[in-house]
């Protein structure tokens, strides 16, 4: 998902692309509770995302949410926090 970032200039079109990289991983593969990773993903990065980007301690080029940080930012941190409690589980062996 990080890849397509450089690629598509657009961050409407890259949100829409990125809901459907996660309606389709999810439709591949959904684990029960998942959805509490991504809604917690969701909204607790756009929290602390906007907390970085309004004290400056962070800034980005393309601003088109709450014009502080990219609109597809939050779907990237949502899955990411999927990704990251399938890659525990993967690893709890």
């Amino acid at each position: 998902m990080i890849g397509l970032i450089p690629i598509v200039s657009s961050d409407y079109i890259l949100t829409l692309v990125y809901i459907a990289i996660i309606a389709i991983a999810f439709f591949i593969r959904y684990e029960k509770r998942e959805y509490v990773f991504l809604t917690f993903g969701f909204f607790g990065m756009i929290i602390s995302e906007y907390i970085f980007t309004s004290t400056k301690v962070e800034t980005f080029d393309r601003n088109s949410l709450f014009g502080l940080m990219p609109l597809w930012l939050p779907f990237l941190w949502a899955y990411s926090f999927v990704a990251m409690k399938r890659a525990i589980k993967i690893l709890e062996v």
